[in-house]
C-alpha cells in the first residue's frame, strides 16, 4: 500500500505535534461551551467522542483519497461564542442550533459561493493572513522563555542543532528534549490522566428561532470567516489544489451526523494544519498527506478515550506546549511572508492584512481573519482606483 511506503517519522511526529497544540490550547474553551448548556460530564465526553471521531475520520479519509493532505479542526472561535451566548439555552436548542448551523456551511460548499469568493482573494492576501493567524504562535513561543527558561531555550537549541544536522527530525528532536527538560523537573502532570472509554450521549435537536439567531447564525459566521477561510489560505499556500467547495460540504455533512452528540462545528483547519502541510512534515510535498492521515488516527484516539487522552495531552507543560507550536510553524510563517511581500503591487495591501490578523481585533463577534482580509480587501482596492485615475489622466 502506497501509505506505508511514503509513512515517516517526521510525518507520524507532525500528526502528533498537530493533535497536541489542537487540545492543548483550545479543549479548555470546548468544556466551558459544553458546561454553558449545563452539560453533565458524561455529556462532556461525548463531546470529546464526537469531536474525535468527526475530526479523525475527515481528515484520515479525505487525505486517503486525494492523496494530498486534509486538515480538518474543531471550530475553536465558535466555542468562544458558544461558551459566552450559551446562557438561557438547554442542550436540546443547542443541538438544534449546531444542526443550522451545519446546514448553511453545508449549502455554502454545495452551491460553490465560498469557493468562487475564495479564487477572488490574491495569493499575496491569502500568504499574509495565514502568517498572520500562524505569527502568534511563533510570537508566544519566544514569549514562553519568560515563565520557563531552561525549557524553552534547551527546545530552540535542539531545534536548531536539528535542523543543521538532520532537518527531517528537528521538530521530534525539539519535542524530545522538552519532554525531557519538563521530566526532570516533574512537569509532566501525569495525575490529569484517567483512562476511559467514552460513550457517545445522543441529545434530540430542539429547534427554535431564538436559538437559530442567538447561537446557529453567530456560530456559522465565526466558523466561516475564523476558520475555513484562513483554512483555505494555508491550502493554497502550501500549494496543493484541492476542490474546496467539496471540502466545506464533507465538514457540514459530517456536522450533520455528529452535531447531537455533541460535534458542534468541523471546519478546515489553519494552524494545526499548517503543521502537517510544512517541509518539517516531509521534504516531499507528495508524502505530506501521510502526516494528516497520522493525525486523523491520532483524533480518533482521542475520541475513543475522550476526556482520558485530553487529561494526557493537558499533562504537558504550557511552555512546552508554545514553543514547540511555534518551532513547527516556522517555516510556514516564514514561507507566508515571503509570498505576501514578494509582488510589490500587492505588497502594502498583504502588511494591512498581515497586521491586522496578528492584531486579534474583533468586531461584531468575528475574530481578525476576517477583518485582515477585508482591511487588505479594501486596501488593494484603493490602490488599483488610484492606479486607474492616474492612468485615465
Amino acid at each position: 500500500m502506497r501509505f506505508f511506503k511514503d509513512l515517516s517519522l517526521p510525518a507520524v511526529t507532525a500528526g502528533f505535534v498537530a493533535v497536541l497544540v489542537s487540545f492543548t490550547s483550545a479543549v479548555a474553551i470546548v468544556f466551558q461551551a459544553a458546561q454553558a448548556f449545563g452539560a453533565t460530564p458524561q455529556v462532556i465526553a461525548s463531546w470529546m467522542w464526537a469531536l474525535g471521531i468527526g475530526i479523525g475520520l475527515t481528515t484520515a479519509l479525505p487525505s486517503l483519497w486525494w492523496k494530498k493532505p486534509v486538515m480538518v479542526a474543531w471550530s475553536t472561535p465558535g466555542a468562544a461564542v458558544l461558551a459566552t451566548a450559551g446562557a438561557g439555552f438547554g442542550m436540546g436548542e443547542a443541538v438544534g442550533a449546531f444542526l443550522v448551523s451545519a446546514l448553511l456551511v453545508t449549502l455554502a460548499g454545495a452551491t460553490g459561493w465560498f469557493e468562487r469568493a475564495m479564487n477572488r482573494l490574491p495569493i499575496a492576501i491569502a500568504s499574509a493572513l495565514l502568517a498572520g493567524v500562524l505569527a502568534r504562535f511563533g510570537i508566544d513561543a519566544f514569549l514562553a522563555v519568560r515563565g520557563a527558561p531552561v525549557l524553552v531555550l534547551v527546545m530552540l537549541a535542539a531545534y536548531l542543532v536539528g535542523r543543521r544536522a538532520v532537518p527531517r527530525y528537528a521538530v521530534l528532536i525539539a519535542l524530545a528534549a522538552g519532554m525531557a527538560i519538563a521530566a526532570a523537573h516533574g512537569q509532566l502532570a501525569w495525575n490529569t490522566v484517567h483512562v476511559a472509554l467514552a460513550r457517545p450521549v445522543f441529545t434530540m435537536p430542539v429547534f427554535s428561532v431564538r436559538a437559530a439567531v442567538g447561537l446557529a447564525l453567530p456560530l456559522f459566521l465565526v466558523t466561516m470567516a475564523s476558520q475555513n477561510l484562513p483554512g483555505v489560505a494555508a491550502i493554497r499556500a502550501a500549494g496543493y489544489d484541492l476542490p474546496v467547495s467539496k471540502l466545506i460540504t464533507i465538514t457540514g455533512l459530517a456536522t450533520l451526523v455528529f452535531a447531537p452528540f455533541g460535534g458542534y462545528a468541523l471546519n478546515l483547519s489553519a494552524i494545526t494544519a499548517s503543521i502537517c502541510l510544512g517541509r518539517e512534515a516531509s521534504e516531499d510535498p507528495a508524502r505530506r498527506y501521510t502526516a494528516a492521515v497520522c493525525c486523523g488516527l491520532f483524533y480518533v484516539l482521542v475520541g475513543c478515550f475522550g476526556v482520558a487522552v485530553a487529561g494526557l495531552l493537558a499533562a504537558f507543560p504550557q511552555a512546552l506546549v508554545a514553543a514547540i507550536a511555534g518551532l513547527a510553524l516556522l517555516g510556514t510563517i516564514g514561507n507566508g511572508l515571503v509570498l505576501a511581500v514578494r509582488d510589490p503591487n500587492h505588497c502594502e495591501a498583504a502588511v494591512i492584512t498581515f497586521l491586522v490578523t496578528l492584531s486579534g481585533v474583533t468586531l461584531a463577534g468575528i475574530g481578525s481573519a476576517f477583518w485582515g482580509v477585508i482591511a487588505g480587501a479594501l486596501a488593494l482596492g484603493v490602490q488599483r482606483l488610484g492606479r486607474r485615475q492616474h492612468t485615465s489622466n
